[in-house]
């Protein structure tokens, strides 16, 4: 039996009972302000219906658990993945954190200082520490079980100002709850990974997606790195930096209001070699999955009650 646990949707599971991890995923991805458009209806009944498909075929090709990526507003939906993983016996771990600065709402791009500055890393960090030690937020409504993850993404053309307070902010809540980061890199990926080492936490608590040319340095400080390109993570791996790779699909189980490459798990699995099976989807997440022993404990207890 593992020594260190894992916060699921469902409760805090034993790291060597995740089985095959899809560790970069988003399950249920809507574009911020989608779900009041016109023209879109998001049908609980049917997201559930598909979600559990895939989530199934998951299961049957040996599938263990699926991390949802994706942070606090792109869709997260904390009572529906509780019910999935309820229906499918497939671990379910969501996360905490937010996208870009583009994809943030109003209210985190409102100047909170004089003179104007972007929100403050310790805000960030308060906000997203308090979803593993309190419990994951139902807006306006509750707080459920621990988010099993902290992450984040840089804009593409390069980092802002709110970008990197942001990216500041994760890195501490990560730092002081014992969970893991992720973040989409975007101009330069070891500059950014330097901004979160430098809030004091462990390179081996950090995943990098999105590396590029820059992923065996961002491996060489001893981060992970994170493909969505199976063939991709298979050269990487083969060439020294097994213990450094991560591979998932980085799509979308259902997307409503943009385009979101489609999640096929189950393909996942069969996609990697068989000798490299075990390390990049077993292995690995399951290290970077699992709370330190020093984390503070969650305050709220998993889902135990319903709403």
């Amino acid at each position: 039996m593992s020594e260190t646990t894992v916060h699921t949707v469902l409760g805090a599971v034993p790291a060597d009972e995740l089985g095959v991890v899809a560790v970069y995923e988003t399950l249920l991805s809507v574009l911020p302000g989608a779900q009041y458009a016109y023209d879109i209806d998001i049908d609980r009944a049917a997201v559930f219906h598909a979600l559990a498909e895939k989530l199934r075929a998951f299961k049957a090709a040996g599938g263990g658990t699926v991390v949802d990526a994706g942070g606090m507003f792109a869709g997260r939906d904390v009572r529906l993945y509780e019910a999935l993983s309820r229906a499918t016996g497939v671990h379910i771990v969501a996360s905490s954190g937010q996208m870009e600065e583009a994809m943030l709402g109003g209210y985190f791009l409102t100047p909170q200082t004089n003179p104007p500055t972007p929100w403050p890393a310790e805000k960030f960090a308060a906000l997203y520490a308090a979803e593993v030690t309190e419990g994951m937020v139902v807006p306006r409504v509750e707080r459920r079980g621990p988010a099993g993850l902290i992450a984040t993404a840089v804009t593409a053309e390069g980092r802002t100002p709110t970008d990197e307070s942001q990216l500041r902010g994760c890195a501490r809540a990560a730092r002081d709850t014992g969970t893991a980061l992720t973040f989409r890199a975007g101009a330069d990926p070891v500059a950014e990974l330097g901004v979160a080492l430098d809030e004091g936490l462990a390179a081996d608590r950090i995943a990098v997606a999105n590396a590029g040319e820059r992923a065996a340095a961002v491996a060489g400080a001893g981060a992970s790195v994170i493909f969505t390109d199976v063939a991709a993570a298979v050269a990487f791996a083969r060439a020294g930096h097994a213990a450094h790779t991560l591979v998932a699909t980085g799509g979308a189980g259902i997307a409503f209001g943009h385009d979101v490459p489609p999640a096929a798990y189950d393909q996942l699995i069969g996609a990697v070699p068989e000798e490299l099976r075990r390390q990049l989807l077993v292995t690995n997440p399951a290290a970077l999955l699992s709370v330190k022993p020093a984390a503070v404990e969650p305050a709220v207890q998993p889902a135990a009650k319903e709403a």
